[in-house]
């Protein structure tokens, strides 16, 4: 733990990084991946289980948590981290992109966001100093600033009006947060898929001297291959010192294609999503559990798997349990996938040390693939 936000960098293999975030709250081992807390929950887990899982960080978000319970309520409650029980760090969006799929609720202005609550229609005006004030009563450790993120695909036109409202919007925000000692807010590059604008808006945003820098507006509707060139596009023009984090990502594949690319950091709603949905992510690849195959399976889903959502409970079982709608199943599915992911990424901390990130990621899509041949 450090009492001030610092970034190292211990090993490297090609362009990728494995190093630490010290905060007062507790160190984010990079690579990392976040789990999504939208409203104060990792959905349908308890907290004590995504930590145990390898967990240093969850998400949350300030458009929900503004709307219901409310940041001034939650700060009289004593933060977010006591309102929750995870005394860890906590990073919290701005809301920018909870609020361009709101957009037949909301109007964007120069001085920010007019929306309409999607919970009962009541009117509301989420400014960069609102967004940063908010995020504040959440005390949580690490602030996005607020922006605008549009969907791809897009107009140049419109990606570069929205890119320099971004722009203007990170200086704003970064008067608003001042100096936090131990906390950090970090910058979002925009540009939709236009080389110029991501270069642009990233020189200018490293200008501004941030702790740190995200890459927005991608996994938003864009290719895999267009999100990728992207990342290639823009980590070179961001600081080797400082952790990079791409928004919003994503697949297993996106994230260790993203990782041999320089990103440090991750979030998505994949892993809870798909636990919800009667979908596995495991070293075999992605596992139905809704199809018929798997109702005789005594199997686990990984017996070699140290989660005991994996590893203690049959696929039968969970066939059953999907099937039949039962809670316990998303509970079982959920907390499977969030240590999946976290499972890959101590795997790829450990190779980008080893330097052997190529063979690591070879022999790990090998897997799914060997996984995806048995199911035909």
């Amino acid at each position: 733990m450090s009492e001030v936000f610092t970034f190292s960098v211990s090993a490297t293999d090609g362009n990728a990084r494995c190093g630490q975030i010290s905060m007062p709250r507790g160190v984010i081992r990079t690579p990392a991946f976040m789990p999504v807390g939208t409203a104060g929950t990792v959905k349908a887990m308890y907290l004590d289980q995504v930590r145990e899982a390898g967990a240093d960080v969850i998400l949350g978000n300030t458009y929900h948590l503004m709307l219901r319970p409310g940041a001034e309520r939650i700060a009289r409650l004593g933060g977010l981290h006591e309102f929750a029980r995870w005394p860890h760090p906590i990073l919290t969006d701005s809301g920018g992109f909870q609020v361009m799929s709101l957009a037949a609720l909301r109007k964007i202005t120069e001085e920010g966001v007019t929306f309409q609550s999607h919970i009962d229609g009541s009117k509301h005006v989420l400014t960069p100093e609102r967004s940063i004030e908010i995020q504040g009563l959440l005390d949580s450790d690490i602030q996005m600033q607020l922006d605008e993120c549009v969907k791809l695909p897009c107009t140049d036109a419109v990606a570069e009006k929205a890119m320099h409202l971004s722009l203007r919007w990170a200086e704003r925000c970064k008067v608003a947060f001042g100096n936090q000692p131990g906390k950090a807010m970090f910058g979002i590059v925009q540009g939709g898929a236009v080389e110029r604008l991501r270069v642009e808006s990233a020189r200018e945003l490293v200008d501004l001297d941030l702790k740190g820098y995200a890459v927005g507006g991608l996994a938003v509707g864009e290719p895999q291959d267009v999100m990728l060139q992207m990342i290639d596009i823009v980590a070179p023009n961001l600081p080797q010192s400082k952790p990079r984090y791409l928004m919003g990502v994503g697949t297993p594949d996106d994230i260790v294609e993203s990782v041999r690319r320089g990103i440090d950091m991750f979030d998505c709603v994949m892993p809870t999503r798909a636990g919800r949905h009667g979908l596995a992510y495991t070293r075999f690849g992605r596992i139905n559990l809704r199809n018929a195959r798997h109702a005789d399976d005594p199997r686990p889903l990984d017996e070699a798997s140290s989660c005991e959502a994996s590893s203690k409970y049959s696929r039968a079982y969970l066939h059953h349990l999907v099937r039949s709608n039962e809670i316990l199943g998303m509970m079982l599915l959920t907390w499977n996938n969030i240590a999946y992911y976290q499972y890959l990424m101590a795997g790829l901390r450990q190779a980008i040390t080893d330097g052997r990130l190529d063979d690591f990621i070879a022999e790990t899509k090998a897997g799914w693939a060997e996984g995806e041949q048995s199911k035909s």
